[in-house]
This record gives C-alpha cells, structure tokens and sequence, in this order.
C-alpha cells in the first residue's frame, strides 16, 4: 500500500470538497469503494429539512474523480430544490457510479452499492437515473428497502422517465404560453437534444401536438429509431445551438448553456429535461434574461419522475401522480410571471420559492 499525502497549506489549495461552489453547504458527503467489485461510487446528501434526500444513482465514464464529484454536488443539490418547490417532502440527493454502464455494470457491483445505501438507515432514498434501470432498482431492492422506481410487479411505480418527459412537456408549454401567448405548439420548431428514454417520449408528446420536431443524440442508432417512429427531422449540421428554431429541448448532460453557446442559441425558449443546464446559474441565467430567452427552470419541469417515485413513500397511486405532474403547467407560469414581477431570472424566482419552503420547515422544527 502506498501512502500520498498533502500538507496542511497543499490541502488548503486544493480545497477537494468543501472548498468548491457546488458543495454549497452539503450535509454529508459518501465515498463507497468496494474492492472486490471495483465499485468506486458517491453520495450526496445536500439538505434533508423537509425529509429524507431522494434522488436518482447515475453511472457514467467520468473522466476524473474530479468531474465524479463535481457532478454528484450539483445533482444533489438540484434535487433538494427540485423536491421543495414541487411541494414535496423530500430533501435532496444523489449518488453517480463510476464506469461504463455498458461494460462495467453487474449485479454484484450493483448490490455493493446497495450496501451503502443500507447503511445510511433512510438518510439517502435511491432511484434510476442516466445509467441505471428499473432492473437496477428491483436488485437493491433486495438489499435495501431506501429504494425507489422499483418495478409495479414489486409494488413499486416503475420506470419514472415517461412522467419525467410529460412534466417537461407541461412546463415547455406553459413556457410557450409565456413568451408566444399560446401553448399551441403547432408549426413550432422544437430542437431536442438527447433521445434517451426521457427524450424519446418528449418527442412523441410534441410531435402529437403538432411540433415540428427536430432531434440529436451520440447514438446514431438511436436517432434513427426515433425519427422513423415520430417522424422527427435527424439534425445534419455542425453547430447545433446556431440553428433557427422556436424552443431548445436539452434532454441530455448538463451544462449547454455555456460561455461558448449562450451567444449563438436563436431558440426563444429553453425548456428541457436536462438537470443543470445552466453551467453557471447567475451568469448564464440573466444572460438569457437580457436577451429575452425564456428559460424554464429545469428543476421545476424535470420533477414528474420523483413525484412519480414519491407515491412509493406517499402512498398515492399513478393518477395522483399525473394529477400533481400537470401543475408543473401552473406552477411555470406561476414562476415566469414572479420573476418578471420581480425582476429576477425565472432560475432565481424558483430557488427564492423552493428556499423559503425550507426555511419555514426549519422554522417549525425550532
């Protein structure tokens, strides 16, 4: 075994957890290594004032630890404001697998991290994300009951990501209604970038609604599907944020709207599933302000899979759940016209309302 080490004033200058923005005060960070499985994972536990902190396992190639870790901060933290503002009594987590879905992922390693969530004793409530499934979730499911989305055969709710597109469905709509007076989106160009399962069923929701579609994603395979079944245009260009379009769907990683995009997005609206789209919330946020970019925040439109989840805790069936995930539509519009009001970016007007939620809970428990 060799042991690397850094000196307290090297420690200060790499500030590896509590010194990056995205920790933004988390209340617990896990590190799970498992050496016979080769699990390397991540747990954050951003705020659990409203109840335990639910949200999905994602597993992906990272290029670092580094990267790893940034991005289960962010999560975690996106879950914390994403269950306050949905009105629901969850606070906010997230745990990311490093490795290739694809080629890494087995069963034992699966129940390796289960382990580690079992022994959080219901502090962090698991769920599929980007790299893991229904199956996934049934497999922890025998390790641990601090699991969610399990298959309605098990009592649980299933798959979460057709309720996830609808939410979005519904805020791209009301964001519509906001900026064009209308949320006809017949003849409306809507770019959708990511055809995932999520994706997928957006597509299928815009194109029913008349939307001329046109989509993207890194499986050629997958794109192809998917335009022959909705009818959807297949994106031929080279600069995907340049293109004329109505709406912008982001609906894969995070982080488009960047320093190298934000100028050259001709899209009115931005409405999509993709958690934190924004790369940098106070920067990017009011730049799309300025240039009267309507932006629907993702956290709030990107919801109907944990309401959808929170029925396994709940106890409410699916129609409860359907029920809960078109107020999105309202709650959008509710948001869009308090930020205008307010002068704030609709990001901003959606964390000022998920916060003031958490601060009167912690009140209350004062």
């Amino acid at each position: 075994m060799t042991t690397n080490s850094y000196s307290p004033e090297e420690l200060k200058k790499v500030d590896p957890v509590f010194g990056q923005i995205s920790f933004d005060n988390h209340e617990q960070v896990v590190f799970c290594h498992d050496k016979d499985t080769g699990l390397k994972a991540i747990i954050g536990i951003h705020n659990t004032v409203l109840g335990p902190a639910l949200g999905g396992t994602r597993m992906w190639n990272y290029t670092s630890e580094w990267e790893a870790l940034n991005d289960v901060l962010r999560l975690s933290r996106g879950m914390t404001y994403k269950s306050a503002i949905s009105g629901l009594d969850l606070g906010g987590g997230k745990a990311v697998i490093i490795g290739d879905s694809k080629k890494d992922k087995n069963p034992e390693l699966i129940k390796a991290f289960a382990r580690y969530v079992d022994s959080l004793s219901g502090r962090y409530i698991t769920a599929e994300d980007v790299g893991s499934t229904t199956a996934d979730m049934d497999l922890i499911h025998t390790i641990t009951p601090h699991v969610t989305g399990i298959s309605q055969s098990l009592g649980g709710s299933g798959n979460p990501s057709p309720v996830t597109a609808y939410g979005v469905f519904m805020g791209l709509k009301a964001a519509a209604k906001f900026q064009f007076g209308t949320d006809n989106l017949a003849g409306k160009k809507v770019f959708v970038q990511g055809i995932g399962n999520v994706g997928e069923t957006l597509v299928k929701h815009l194109t029913e609604n008349g939307a001329n579609v046109i989509i993207t994603d890194l499986s050629e395979e997958r794109v192809a599907e998917v335009a022959n079944k909705y009818g959807a245009t297949i994106y031929a260009g080279n600069d995907l944020y340049s293109e004329e379009v109505d709406i912008y769907a982001p609906c894969a990683l995070g982080a488009t709207i960047n320093d190298d995009t934000i100028e050259k997005i001709k899209a009115k609206v931005i409405a999509g599933a993709a958690n934190n789209q924004l790369a940098v919330e106070a920067v990017h946020g009011k730049r799309l302000q300025e240039r009267g970019i309507v932006y629907a925040p993702d956290f709030l439109i990107n919801a109907g899979g944990i309401i959808n989840v929170f029925g396994e805790i709940a106890k409410y069936g699916s129609d409860e759940a359907i029920r809960r995930t078109e107020n999105i539509y309202n709650t959008t519009l509710d948001i869009l016209n308090y930020a205008k009001e307010q002068n704030i970016t609709p990001n901003q007007a959606a964390m000022r309302l998920a916060e003031q939620r958490i601060e009167a809970k912690k009140n209350e428990k004062k």
